[in-house]
């Protein structure tokens, strides 16, 4: 329905937006003094063991990251951009031109082979699925509902930059703790984990098929506990809650900010909600 071409990029710009919406995303956090003020001046590799919209790694600009998730398709749509963003884009203005309702809920139940496609669908289910949510059902399946937004490709689309960005990247879907385990002196972890706090273990979102445990939470805690004593900088996201603040005040240094969500379905829920910062 709605179809714009945009050039084949020959971008070179310093600054690269995340392309993609995701629930729990810290956009919000990339123009805070707070991020200025807890990332090393300096470090060896940047790790990301939950990258999600990776909004962080796109602000800092690292010259060598290990970046991962356990959602798989999520990692292989940045391996795609990374090795063949061009391919991605031609297939993504094609879903833009032939983009209706009844074409949603096709691509939804389609299972593409090549990684360019896979991404290609990936992107254009996030864009104009309800809220940007990514959500699967008990079989793996994406079953998020189409949402009200119509366009597929944006004005500040630049794919070939996201391409040069990744390029220092090694990208792995794997448990979080399989890459903070790789990281040692000299280096920095930003980790932002789903917000599950001790009795409440279902989560916020379910990111994948498995849900984010108050045991994965306090796994997370002895990985970044490790990794520290190892020479590790690390920054961690988390919920403002008691049990939060219990598990991590005895190594980290904890900070309180306030940011403003609008990812609450009824418009009365949305407004300001606070978040910690766990440094060391």
């Amino acid at each position: 329905m709605n179809s714009i071409e945009l050039p084949i990029g020959k971008s070179t710009a310093a600054e690269v937006k995340p392309f993609l919406k995701w629930a729990g995303g810290k956009r919000w956090l990339t123009d805070r003094s707070e991020l200025a003020e807890l990332v090393p001046d300096d470090f060896e590799r940047y790790f990301e063991p939950f990258l999600g919209g990776a909004a962080v790694f796109f602000s800092l600009r690292p010259e060598r990251a290990v970046l991962s998730d356990l959602n798989v398709e999520l990692v292989l749509t940045y391996q795609a951009l990374r090795d063949d963003w061009s391919s991605v884009l031609r297939h993504l203005r094609r879903f833009n031109k032939d983009h209706t309702p009844e074409h949603y809920y096709q691509i939804r139940a389609y299972s593409p082979r090549s990684p360019a496609t896979k991404a290609a669908r990936f992107i254009y289910m996030n864009r104009v699925c309800w809220n940007g949510l990514y959500r699967v059902n008990r079989r793996g399946e994406f079953n998020v509902p189409l949402g009200s937004k119509t366009m597929v490709l944006l004005d500040g689309d630049d794919f070939e930059a996201v391409a040069q960005r990744l390029a220092c990247a090694e990208l792995h879907s794997c448990d979080f703790a399989d890459t903070i385990r790789q990281a040692g002196r000299g280096d920095f972890i930003f980790a932002d984990p789903p917000y599950t706090v001790r009795h409440n273990v279902n989560g916020f979102i379910k990111y994948n098929e498995k849900i984010f445990s108050w045991k994965d939470q306090i796994r997370l805690r002895n990985e970044l506990r490790d990794a520290r004593k190892r020479g590790a900088r690390i920054l961690c996201t988390n919920a403002d809650h008691s049990s939060i603040r219990d598990l991590y005040r005895e190594d980290f240094t904890l900070s309180r900010v306030k940011r403003f969500s609008s990812i609450a379905g009824a418009g009365g829920r949305r407004g300001q909600f606070a978040e910690l910062l766990i440094s060391a």
